[in-house]
C-alpha cells in the first residue's frame, strides 16, 4: 500500500472517528419535555415584574428574506432625541419594555423601538430558530436602517441575552450603526467571571449537544443546527398565563449562538462605544459585582452602576430609569 494511500485511509478512518464522537454526543443529550419551575427550584424571580397589561399595537417590519417581524414604538414629542433600539432577553419578547420604552418616551428623553426578535413573541414562525448565525444583527440593522431619522443617535438598549447581543453587534459588521450603549445585566459567555452556572438556575443546557454540534461546525458542517440546545424553566404563572403561549421555551443551536457574544467575547466588549451598565445587586442569573471589573480589562469605555434589583426587575426598577435618564441627557 503506498504512502499517499494509507494517508487517504488514515484522514478517512479520522473523519469517522470524528464523527461518531460528535453525533454520539448530540444524540446523548436532548430536551426535556414540558421543563417547568418546580417549588424549591433555583430560578429568575417571576413575581418582582408588574403585573400585565394591555400590550401596545405590534408594528411590523420587513426583512430581507421577505419575513414581516413585529415590534412596538413609543415617539417622544420632541424630535431632537435619540433612537433607543430595546432588545429583550431569552424567552420573551419586546412587551418587556412596555413600561420602561413608554416612559422614556413620555419623558421626551427618546423615541424608543423594542422588536421581537426573530422566533420570538406572538407570530414567532419557527419559534426559538433562526436561519443562520448573525440573523439577529442583520435584523437589528434593518429595523435601525427603517426607524432612524436621518442624523438621529442611536443607541442599543439590551437586557440579559438582550445585553449580549448588543455586544456581539457592537463587535460585528453592523457596529458602526450604534452610537451608544446601554447594557442591563448582559449575558457575557458562559465562562466569563459575570457568569453563575445555568443563569441561576433558570436555564437547563445540553452540554454535550453543544460540545458535538460546535465539533460538526469546527469542519464546516451545519446540517444540524436547528437542534434545540438549551431550554428555559419559566413557572406556572407565565405558561398558564395570559401570555403564556408567547414564551419561547429552547433555543436551537444557530438561534443561541447568535443571541450572544462571540466565543472571544472580549474583542466584541472591545469593540463597544461609550455605554452604561447597570445590574441588581441581588441578580440571580450573573455575578453583578463582577461586571465593573471584567469589563474594565478590556474597555476604558463604560460607566458602571448597582441598584437594588434582581434579574428581571432591573429593567423597570426607578433607580435604573433613572441612570438611563442621565445617560441619555449626555449628548
Amino acid at each position: 500500500m503506498s504512502i499517499l494511500l494509507k494517508l487517504a485511509l488514515s484522514v478517512v478512518i479520522g473523519g469517522a472517528i470524528f464523527a461518531v464522537i460528535a453525533l454520539t454526543l448530540i444524540a446523548s443529550d436532548g430536551p426535556t419535555p414540558d421543563l417547568r419551575s418546580e417549588a424549591g427550584d433555583r430560578g429568575l424571580d417571576f413575581t418582582t415584574l408588574p403585573a400585565a397589561s394591555t400590550p401596545s399595537e405590534l408594528h411590523h417590519f420587513t426583512v430581507r428574506d421577505g419575513q414581516a417581524l413585529g415590534y412596538r414604538r413609543w415617539e417622544a414629542t420632541e424630535t431632537d432625541v435619540p433612537l433607543v433600539v430595546a432588545i429583550h432577553g431569552s424567552g420573551w419578547h419586546g412587551m418587556q419594555f412596555e413600561g420602561l420604552g413608554a416612559a422614556l418616551a413620555a419623558q421626551g428623553l427618546a423615541d424608543v423601538v423594542a422588536p421581537d426578535l426573530r422566533g420570538h413573541g406572538p407570530q414567532a414562525d419557527p419559534r426559538g430558530d433562526i436561519a443562520y448565525i448573525g440573523q439577529f444583527e442583520d435584523d437589528l440593522a434593518e429595523l435601525i436602517a427603517g426607524e432612524a431619522r436621518d442624523g438621529q443617535e442611536v443607541i442599543l438598549l439590551g437586557h440579559s441575552s438582550g445585553g449580549g447581543l448588543v455586544v456581539r453587534f457592537a463587535g460585528g459588521a453592523h457596529g458602526g450603526l450604534m452610537d451608544r450603549a446601554i447594557l442591563l445585566a448582559p449575558f457575557l459567555q458562559y465562562d466569563a467571571p459575570t457568569a453563575r452556572a445555568g443563569s441561576g438556575g433558570w436555564a437547563r443546557v445540553m452540554t454535550r449537544r453543544i460540545i458535538g454540534l460546535s465539533m460538526l461546525n469546527m469542519v464546516g458542517l451545519r446540517a444540524l443546527n436547528h437542534l434545540p440546545v438549551i431550554e428555559f424553566r419559566f413557572p406556572d404563572a407565565v405558561l398558564d398565563g395570559p401570555y403564556g403561549e408567547t414564551a419561547t421555551r429552547a433555543y436551537s443551536y444557530r438561534l443561541n449562538t447568535g443571541f450572544a457574544p462571540r466565543r472571544d467575547w472580549p474583542a466584541d466588549v472591545r469593540a463597544l462605544p461609550e455605554f452604561l451598565l447597570v445590574a441588581g445587586r441581588n441578580d440571580e442569573a450573573f455575578i453583578a459585582e463582577a461586571y465593573a471589573p471584567t469589563l474594565r480589562e478590556y474597555t476604558e469605555r463604560g460607566r458602571y452602576a448597582l441598584v437594588d434589583s434582581e434579574h428581571l426587575d432591573v429593567v423597570d426598577h426607578p433607580e435604573t430609569f433613572d441612570l438611563i435618564a442621565d445617560f441619555l441627557r449626555l449628548r
